[in-house]
């Protein structure tokens, strides 16, 4: 079986080039090994980076009308009980008065992006397992025994990257820190404020987010000892763990994490030395990474997903310029190819490398009981998280090629 644009991952990466490529009138096959879509991580915020993204994509407008914007962030303690700061994102120079944030549902966000796509654009129950070169194309092995030869891969596979791995990069490293997060239904609404929530102290990070007037999404993130390995993702293990370890916070904060539905997700916090990412090859030839495969980073100012719809975007865009021209001419293709995936690599090394480490010290410094940290934290990075935070998120990826 040949194809020509094969994408390894039906995540939030994967999709989102599938999407941009079909815009663009470019065919593409998306192999995912799980039997069918992944909604795990249940929320995440998207930045104004992200809905750039999601209007080139065409489906801005379909997100917006089920998730509310957000009018600022709040940051308290989790050991004194009181608010340090609040940052609005009020800006008047913006659409409607405020920088773009809502807190998305990652469910809602996938079956948008997979919704306009062709049938049989993603094949299921496919596990990417070796790699071989042939020529100009390579040879993929999967688990139950398929090989597709393909003219241009794409790994957007996440942190454990087969993709990756095969360009040289080593696995992402443990943080020492882990997450676990969970939504709440309110089913007669919740009446919040359209606001973010987060505490911090004694360790620990602890917050919401308002997704909907039903709808918040909650995160908690620890370091935590071997008798903390239990939890694993039993709902109620893990709502009891956190209720009694999360120090002192809102009546609202406990109610949402209180009214959590069947599910919770805990997992460790993984994120690639961004050194990698300076002698590594983001791409080589006619392969390339994207998404988690290429920039895991902690959740520490909540861009992992942003960056990951920023590089579908951007990777199509390089991937139709060296396609569109549709010429017959095998040779010159390859190197179009090459050079669109390398000019990929290079605009995104330097992002996903500040993205990455200011992710790392942001959460190292918030989560430190060092009392030097602690000094730091209370009297300089709460006041200014916000700000931070939108500095980071002011990208613009651009907009699609028109055809």
């Amino acid at each position: 079986m040949e194809e020509g644009i094969v994408i390894v991952g039906a995540g939030i990466a994967g999709l989102a080039t599938a999407l941009a490529l079909h815009r663009m009138g470019i065919r593409s096959l998306v192999l995912e090994s799980a039997d069918s879509l992944r909604s795990s991580g249940f929320g995440f915020m998207a930045w104004p980076n992200a809905w750039k993204a999601l209007d080139a994509l065409g489906i801005g407008d379909t997100l917006r009308g089920t998730h509310i914007r957000l009018q600022g962030i709040v940051a308290g303690s989790n050991v004194t009980g009181e608010l340090v700061s609040e940052k609005s994102y009020k800006d008047k120079d913006r659409p409607n008065g405020y920088h773009e944030v809502r807190c998305m549902k990652r469910k809602e966000l996938v079956e948008a992006l997979s919704g306009d796509l062709p049938n049989g654009t993603i094949r299921f129950s496919s596990k990417l397992v070796s790699i071989q070169e042939s020529g100009h194309l390579k040879l993929l092995h999967l688990a139950d025994g398929t090989t597709i030869k393909a003219k241009v891969l794409i790994g957007c596979d996440g942190v454990n990257s087969v993709v990756a791995k095969w360009l040289g990069f080593g696995k992402p490293a443990f943080a020492r820190r882990s997450s676990i997060r969970g939504y709440a239904h309110f089913e007669s609404g919740h009446g919040f404020v359209h606001k973010g929530f987060q505490f911090h102290g004694n360790g620990i990070r602890v917050g919401y987010n308002p997704c909907d007037e039903q709808t918040c999404y909650w995160f908690f993130t620890w370091t935590p000892s071997n008798e903390d390995k239990v939890i694993g993702n039993d709902p109620e293990k893990a709502k009891e763990f956190v209720l009694s370890t999360i120090g002192n916070v809102p009546d609202q904060l406990l109610d949402v994490i209180a009214k959590t539905g069947p599910r919770t997700y805990a997992s460790p916090m993984r994120f690639r030395y961004p050194w990698e990412l300076l002698w590594c090859n983001i791409s080589k030839d006619n392969v390339c990474i994207a998404g988690d495969a290429l920039h895991p980073m902690t959740s520490d100012v909540g861009q992992g997903a942003n960056m990951a719809l920023e590089d579908g975007v951007i990777l199509a865009r390089r991937l139709a310029e060296a396609l569109l021209p549709r010429k017959a001419d095998e040779e010159g293709e390859f190197e179009r190819i090459r050079s669109g995936l390398s000019k990929f690599g290079e605009e995104r090394r330097w992002r996903s490398f500040g993205m990455i480490t200011t992710a790392y010290v942001i959460g190292y410094i918030q989560q430190s009981n060092w009392w030097v940290m602690k000094f730091v934290k209370d009297k300089f990075l709460s006041p200014v998280l916000g700000k931070l935070l939108l500095s980071r998120a002011d990208f613009d990826c651009g907009e699609l090629i028109k055809i």
